[in-house]
């Protein structure tokens, strides 16, 4: 190859060595090619010819005197820079060229992961991806999905946690017209609704131990048996499951079955916090950037004391938190052309259930509610009551949950509830 051939830009047009552009390039391919699929985006400079063949994306960058970027039609993007070198201006390129719903990375630790879940793609065995809430653990669920055999096929996502305890059976296996009072019609259940295609599990420690074990035969089987039913029914899906606790532990507890663990945990992927993995933060804030800006709309840029802020967050909240701090900006914001220091704020601090209420929050108290409503003052009555059983409990969940004459599911709706308002309770499922 000589000097002037080279950095091959996402999709297979060429950016010669004597291009503005090469070392930008360079540094955005070493990045993309670990989760965009080959030939799905095209890199060049507005000035060079466009490549043969047809891509999902093309962004088209030019040197400018401030950082700029444009939104054009059919997945075009124009990026304007002033430095090739500013760690912003490749965050923009990478959260530019990836793929609608892929993940966005550029950190060493998640690109090292995405490398893992591609192998794992084309393999036909379960995943297990743990971390904290708020990571992606469905947007890489979905990464495996995409870059797998089944791709064409179905692919389901189902929150263990968000389903009623007595429903989730009848949901993930199905039933038959007259099971049970109420069903007036047959219901073929997420598993043979995945079929072919590929079933995510998330926070698969809320499954009940009754039905942890059905879901074991399942995935030993390859085969449902609907409620009402008396024969199985074959499924041909993939399982991939999520949790945001530790499952071994969960299994020493006796909380989940140490059979449906090693079933599960062929290979296990971890995702770490969004604070653990820093050079994510701005591709990701880019990327909420053009999720969230109205087509049609101009596209601010992040300015470098607000990426400074940003990266020195602690996000308890993780991806989520980001998102909701990135939709906040952009309507500070308005119609100016950079996000700066001001239109960064952050969520409220959070506090854990048995700290001391700090001198700059108001104390919840009824006069602190607008027009003292009954439904509110009941809400704070009921607030009040759950964190002082939790403290007098040590932060058993469980223990709080007998104490209030609860079930331990209603608790974690309430205390669910008690985290989306800025309060984040302390506890263990002791």
């Amino acid at each position: 190859m000589n000097t002037d051939q080279a950095v091959r830009t996402a999709g297979g047009s060429a950016a010669t060595q004597s291009s503005p552009h090469a070392a930008l390039l360079a540094r955005a391919r070493s990045v993309l090619d670990s989760f965009t699929p080959a030939g799905s985006c095209a890199l060049r400079g507005a000035e060079e010819p466009a490549a043969p063949g047809l891509f999902d994306r093309t962004v088209l960058l030019s040197r400018s005197t401030v950082n700029a970027i444009t939104r054009g039609h059919g997945g075009r993007h124009d990026l304007a820079y002033a430095d090739s070198a500013d760690p912003a201006v490749l965050a923009a390129l990478i959260a530019c060229a990836a793929p609608a719903g892929s993940p966005v990375a550029a950190d060493p630790e998640t690109l090292s992961v995405l490398a893992l879940a591609e192998r794992l793609a084309g393999a036909e065995i379960p995943v297990l991806i743990n971390g904290p809430t708020g990571t992606g653990k469905e947007v890489l669920s979905r990464f495996i999905h995409m870059r797998s055999p089944r791709a064409a096929a179905p692919f389901i996502a189902i929150n263990c946690a968000a389903m009623p305890e007595t429903m989730l059976e009848t949901m993930l296996f199905g039933h038959q017209k007259g099971a049970f009072t109420g069903a007036n019609a047959a219901s073929e259940g997420f598993f043979r609704a995945a079929h072919g295609g590929t079933l995510l599990l998330d926070e698969i420690a809320e499954m009940p131990l009754a039905l942890q074990a059905k879901l074991l035969r399942v995935l030993q089987e390859g085969e449902v048996v609907p409620i009402g039913a008396t024969k199985p029914v074959k499924v041909d899906v993939r399982v991939i499951a999520c949790a945001n606790r530790d499952l071994p532990s969960e299994v020493e507890e006796g909380r989940f079955r140490a059979d449906l663990y090693y079933r599960l945990n062929v290979f296990p992927l971890e995702l770490s916090a969004l604070r653990d993995r820093p050079a994510d933060i701005a591709p990701l804030a880019f990327a909420m950037v053009l999720r969230h800006v109205p087509q049609g709309r101009p596209v601010p840029w992040i300015g470098e004391a607000a990426l400074a802020m940003l990266e020195a967050h602690a996000w308890p909240g993780n991806v989520r938190e980001l998102e909701n701090v990135m939709r906040r900006a952009l309507l500070l914001a308005g119609d100016a052309a950079e996000i700066s220091l001001q239109h960064v704020v952050f969520d409220r601090p959070v506090r854990a259930a048995g700290e001391s209420t700090p001198a700059d929050v108001v104390p919840l108290n009824a006069g602190t509610i607008p027009g003292g409503k009954l439904s509110n003052i009941v809400q704070l009555s009921e607030t009040r009551a759950i964190l002082a059983a939790l403290d007098s409990c040590g932060g058993s969940r469980v223990a709080a949950a007998r104490k209030l004459g609860i079930s331990e599911r209603t608790l974690r709706y309430r205390l669910a509830e008690f985290r989306e308002n800025g309060i984040a309770v302390a506890g263990s499922r002791r």
